[in-house]
C-alpha cells in the first residue's frame, strides 16, 4: 500500500473518532518555520483501529511523544514528508514507555506520566534537528509558550490534519510539578486538538521543549481549542537521559 493512501487511513480514522464543530484549533495558517524541523508525525496500528499523533526530535534517529500514541514497534511509525513532498515512512526498531503511564488514569484518577520514546531504524534525513530538553520544572501563571503539532486544525475534520501548525499559549491555573496547563495566550481560543497528542509544546523564545502535549479540552460538545495538558519534560529527565543511554550502548 503507498505512503499516501496509509496516511489517508490515519486521518479518516481520526476523523471518525473526534466530535464535529469546533474551528481554529492550533496556528491560524501552515507554518513551515523553523521549529517544524524539530517535529514530525507518529502513526500507530492496533487490529482495525489506526492513529496518528506529533513527536519531537531529541536525537537523529529518536522521537520524543506520548505513551497513548504509540503501540509495539512493529505497529508504529514516524512520517514526515521529504523536500519533494512526497509521503515518508520510517520503520521503529523499540519503543520505551514511561513506567509512570497509566491508560486508564482519566478513569483511576491515577497519577500519569504520559510519555513514550521512538527509536528509529535509521536516522531521519539531516534537515532534521535536534530540540533541546528543558531542565526547569517550574511554571508561573502567564508564562508564555509555542504548542506545535501536525493535528486538525478543523474539530472532526480529518483532512484538516497532517500539516505543521504551531500558536501561542499560556500556562494557567493549576499549577504542577509534573504537568503544564494552558490555554491560548492574549484571550484567543486556541489550543490542542486530535493529532497533537505527543507533540512538542516549546519555551517563547526558543526549541526548548518544555512539556508534551497530552491531553485537552473544548466549550462543550468540542474536545478542542480551549485547554490544553502537557507532561511536563525537565521532571522527566532521568527517565529520558537513562533510555538514550541504554539505547546507544546496545
Amino acid at each position: 500500500m503507498k505512503h499516501s493512501t496509509i496516511l489517508m487511513i490515519f486521518m479518516i480514522a481520526a476523523s471518525l473518532a473526534a466530535p464535529r464543530g469546533a474551528t481554529a484549533i492550533v496556528g491560524p495558517s501552515a507554518d513551515h518555520g523553523p521549529l517544524e524541523r524539530h517535529v514530525v508525525m507518529v502513526l500507530a496500528r492496533q487490529a482495525k483501529a489506526a492513529s496518528f499523533c506529533t513527536g519531537v526530535v531529541i536525537a537523529s534517529d529518536i522521537v520524543l511523544t506520548a505513551a497513548h500514541c504509540v503501540r509495539d514497534a512493529a505497529n508504529t511509525a514516524v512520517h514526515f514528508r521529504d523536500a519533494n513532498g512526497q509521503p515518508i515512512m520510517r520503520p521503529v526498531a523499540a519503543i520505551a514507555t514511561h513506567p509512570g503511564y497509566r491508560p486508564n488514569a482519566i478513569v483511576t484518577r491515577e497519577k500519569s506520566i504520559d510519555l513514550a520514546l521512538v527509536l528509529l531504524t535509521t536516522a531521519l534525513p539531516e534537515r532534521f534537528a535536534a530540540a533541546n530538553l528543558s531542565d526547569d520544572a517550574s511554571t508561573t501563571i502567564g508564562q508564555r509558550f509555542r504548542i506545535a503539532g501536525y493535528g486538525l486544525t478543523r474539530e472532526g475534520v480529518g483532512a484538516s490534519g497532517g500539516t505543521f501548525h504551531w500558536g501561542p499559549l499560556a500556562a494557567r491555573a493549576p499549577l504542577s510539578r509534573i504537568l503544564l496547563w494552558a490555554e491560548g495566550a492574549d484571550g484567543h481560543a486556541l489550543g490542542a486538538c486530535t493529532g497533537d497528542s505527543g507533540g512538542p509544546i516549546f519555551a517563547e523564545s526558543d526549541a526548548t521543549v518544555v512539556a508534551i502535549t497530552n491531553w485537552s479540552t473544548g466549550v462543550p460538545p468540542s474536545h478542542c481549542g480551549a485547554l490544553t495538558q502537557g507532561a511536563l519534560v525537565a521532571p522527566q529527565r532521568s527517565w529520558i537521559d537513562g533510555v538514550l543511554a541504554t539505547w546507544r550502548t546496545r
